[in-house]
């Protein structure tokens, strides 16, 4: 969408939760804080309904505390400000002003609860609110059944390079999430772990067996860690390079 006319992300009387969202969203981990560039759309100033917003030039020392609001099925596959494709299921966000995409730590301050999401959408438009995040990250905040919750949102800032996929640093790994006879059951069981992983769940056939997939990941400690989700949700995944 263009700069100067982002299209608002909120949740309002349109909007509402999935009607049978996947289990454990409450348990997704939170996705790899790693250097990357500024995105080509969404990071020029921009007006909505008659308001000009600037983008700050930098996430450093971004600490700020308010509401913050989700948004769902209204807004599910429709482009973000970045130009992806708003998932639902993803823990992401729409913050105003901060560089996209930028990392931030998201605390639920009445639970304690919190997660790290990435910034690629601009909203929210309420002048009261001042993060609006996926509906996955609102499951794992513990506020999906409320309108808006009292966060603190803090910039998390890469501590060093990560170096890219399949260079010195290894191959890219994955996690085997099962493996099937047929591709219908493969199918199925990919739609259901896509809720429970950032990363991509695709299927690729092996000899005679339908395999799901979840990656690429930059390291075997995220593939262990993503693993862990897994089997704590009854799936009996294998780490694969």
């Amino acid at each position: 969408m263009p700069d100067s006319a982002p299209v608002p992300a909120a949740a309002d009387a349109e909007d509402a939760a999935p009607k049978t969202p996947p289990p454990g969203l409450a348990l997704l981990p939170d996705p790899v804080v790693q250097p990357l560039p500024k995105a080509d759309r969404g990071n020029k100033a921009y007006t909505v309904w008659g308001q000009r917003y600037e983008v700050l030039p930098s996430a450093d020392d971004y600490d700020d505390v308010g509401l913050a609001s989700w948004y769902g099925t209204k807004f599910d596959g429709r482009l973000t400000s970045s130009g992806e494709v708003y998932d639902m299921y993803k823990l992401t966000a729409a913050h105003r002003s901060l560089p996209i995409p930028t990392y931030v730590r998201v605390t639920n301050l009445d639970n304690g609860r919190s997660s790290v999401v990435r910034v690629n959408d601009r909203g929210p438009f309420h002048p009261d609110r001042i993060i609006d995040l996926s509906y996955a990250a609102a499951v794992k905040l513990g506020f999906e059944d409320q309108g808006t919750a009292r966060v603190r949102v803090v910039a998390v800032v890469p501590e060093e390079e990560v170096p890219p996929l399949g260079t010195a640093a290894g191959p890219p790994f994955y996690v085997r999430a099962g493996s099937f006879g047929d591709l219908a059951s493969a199918e199925a069981l990919r739609a259901d772990v896509r809720a429970l992983a950032s990363e991509a769940a695709f299927v690729v056939r092996q000899q005679r067996a339908y395999q799901v997939r979840i990656g690429p990941l930059a390291t075997r400690r995220e593939a262990e860690r993503l693993r862990a989700v897994l089997l704590f949700s009854q799936l009996d995944p294998v780490v694969v390079e």
